[in-house]
Protein backbone atom coordinates (compact mmCIF):
# COMPACT_ATOMS: atom_id res chain seq x y z
CA UNK A 1 0.00 0.00 0.00
CA UNK A 2 1.37 3.41 -0.88
CA UNK A 3 2.01 5.41 1.74
CA UNK A 4 1.65 9.42 1.35
CA UNK A 5 3.07 11.00 4.31
CA UNK A 6 2.75 15.13 5.71
CA UNK A 7 5.40 15.78 8.06
CA UNK A 8 4.93 18.33 10.58
CA UNK A 9 7.28 20.35 12.23
CA UNK A 10 8.57 18.26 14.92
CA UNK A 11 9.24 15.23 12.56
CA UNK A 12 10.63 16.44 9.61
CA UNK A 13 13.39 18.14 12.61
CA UNK A 14 13.59 14.54 14.11
CA UNK A 15 14.45 13.29 10.41
CA UNK A 16 17.14 15.73 9.80
CA UNK A 17 18.45 15.06 13.71
CA UNK A 18 18.59 11.39 12.22
CA UNK A 19 16.13 10.08 14.64
CA UNK A 20 15.58 6.30 13.51
CA UNK A 21 11.66 6.10 13.61
CA UNK A 22 11.57 9.49 11.83
CA UNK A 23 13.73 8.03 8.80
CA UNK A 24 12.44 4.67 8.49
CA UNK A 25 8.89 6.47 7.95
CA UNK A 26 10.25 9.12 5.50
CA UNK A 27 12.23 6.31 3.66
CA UNK A 28 9.04 4.41 3.75
CA UNK A 29 6.96 6.98 1.82
CA UNK A 30 6.15 6.82 -1.03
CA UNK A 31 5.88 10.28 -1.00
CA UNK A 32 6.15 13.23 1.19
CA UNK A 33 4.49 16.64 1.64
CA UNK A 34 5.32 19.63 3.70
CA UNK A 35 2.23 21.70 4.25
CA UNK A 36 3.31 25.21 3.76
CA UNK A 37 3.13 26.40 7.78
CA UNK A 38 5.78 23.27 8.46
CA UNK A 39 8.07 25.10 5.68
CA UNK A 40 7.33 28.78 7.28
CA UNK A 41 7.37 27.09 11.09
CA UNK A 42 10.74 25.95 10.24
CA UNK A 43 12.35 28.75 8.66
CA UNK A 44 11.36 30.60 11.67
CA UNK A 45 13.13 28.42 13.56
CA UNK A 46 16.23 28.43 11.20
CA UNK A 47 16.51 32.38 11.53
CA UNK A 48 16.01 32.02 15.47
CA UNK A 49 18.74 29.47 16.16
CA UNK A 50 22.60 29.70 15.44
CA UNK A 51 22.94 26.90 12.48
CA UNK A 52 20.09 28.68 9.83
CA UNK A 53 22.52 28.43 7.18
CA UNK A 54 23.51 24.85 7.00
CA UNK A 55 19.55 24.22 8.53
CA UNK A 56 18.56 25.90 5.02
CA UNK A 57 20.81 24.28 2.79
CA UNK A 58 19.89 20.70 4.22
CA UNK A 59 15.74 21.75 3.68
CA UNK A 60 16.46 23.22 0.29
CA UNK A 61 18.32 19.40 -0.56
CA UNK A 62 15.54 17.70 1.27
CA UNK A 63 12.80 19.72 -0.67
CA UNK A 64 14.83 19.02 -4.01
CA UNK A 65 13.54 15.10 -4.09
CA UNK A 66 10.99 14.13 -6.46
CA UNK A 67 9.41 12.49 -3.83
CA UNK A 68 8.52 15.52 -1.34
CA UNK A 69 6.36 18.51 -2.30
CA UNK A 70 5.03 21.62 -0.44
CA UNK A 71 1.81 22.02 -0.29
CA UNK A 72 -0.51 25.13 -0.29
CA UNK A 73 -3.81 26.15 0.54
CA UNK A 74 -6.56 27.41 -1.85
CA UNK A 75 -10.26 27.77 -1.72
CA UNK A 76 -10.79 24.02 -1.10
CA UNK A 77 -8.51 24.09 1.98
CA UNK A 78 -10.50 26.94 3.39
CA UNK A 79 -13.47 24.99 3.72
CA UNK A 80 -11.63 22.13 5.75
CA UNK A 81 -10.49 24.73 7.85
CA UNK A 82 -13.49 26.40 8.40
CA UNK A 83 -15.26 22.59 9.13
CA UNK A 84 -12.31 21.66 11.19
CA UNK A 85 -12.39 24.76 13.39
CA UNK A 86 -16.10 24.66 14.05
CA UNK A 87 -15.56 20.77 15.10
CA UNK A 88 -13.26 22.08 17.72
CA UNK A 89 -14.98 25.40 18.87
CA UNK A 90 -17.95 22.95 19.20
CA UNK A 91 -16.26 19.99 21.24
CA UNK A 92 -14.45 22.68 23.29
CA UNK A 93 -11.20 21.58 22.48
CA UNK A 94 -9.11 24.06 20.01
CA UNK A 95 -5.47 23.70 18.51
CA UNK A 96 -2.77 26.21 17.06
CA UNK A 97 -4.03 27.82 14.31
CA UNK A 98 -1.09 26.54 11.98
CA UNK A 99 -2.36 22.98 13.01
CA UNK A 100 -5.73 23.49 12.43
CA UNK A 101 -4.26 24.67 8.15
CA UNK A 102 -1.78 21.30 8.86
CA UNK A 103 -4.72 19.21 9.21
CA UNK A 104 -7.04 20.51 6.49
CA UNK A 105 -4.22 19.80 3.98
CA UNK A 106 -3.83 16.47 5.43
CA UNK A 107 -8.00 15.64 4.64
CA UNK A 108 -7.94 17.59 1.45
CA UNK A 109 -5.03 15.47 -0.12
CA UNK A 110 -6.25 12.25 1.55
CA UNK A 111 -2.51 11.99 3.76
CA UNK A 112 -0.83 10.32 6.72
CA UNK A 113 0.08 12.90 9.24
CA UNK A 114 3.38 12.18 10.66
CA UNK A 115 3.71 14.21 14.20
CA UNK A 116 4.36 13.98 17.77
CA UNK A 117 1.50 16.79 19.08
CA UNK A 118 -1.08 14.68 20.62
CA UNK A 119 -3.44 17.87 19.85
CA UNK A 120 -4.21 16.19 15.91
CA UNK A 121 -6.07 13.00 17.93
CA UNK A 122 -8.67 15.74 18.43
CA UNK A 123 -9.50 15.77 14.44
CA UNK A 124 -10.89 12.35 14.01
CA UNK A 125 -10.75 11.94 10.35
CA UNK A 126 -6.92 12.63 9.90
CA UNK A 127 -4.81 9.19 10.02
CA UNK A 128 -1.55 9.16 11.92
CA UNK A 129 1.40 7.28 12.59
Amino acid sequence: MALNLALDVNRYVDYANGVPEAVEAVRAANNVALPFVVLAELRSGFRHGGRAEGNERRLGLFLQSDRVRVLFADEATTHLYAMIYADLRKAGSPIPTNDIWIAALVLQHDLVLFSRDRHFDRVPRIARI
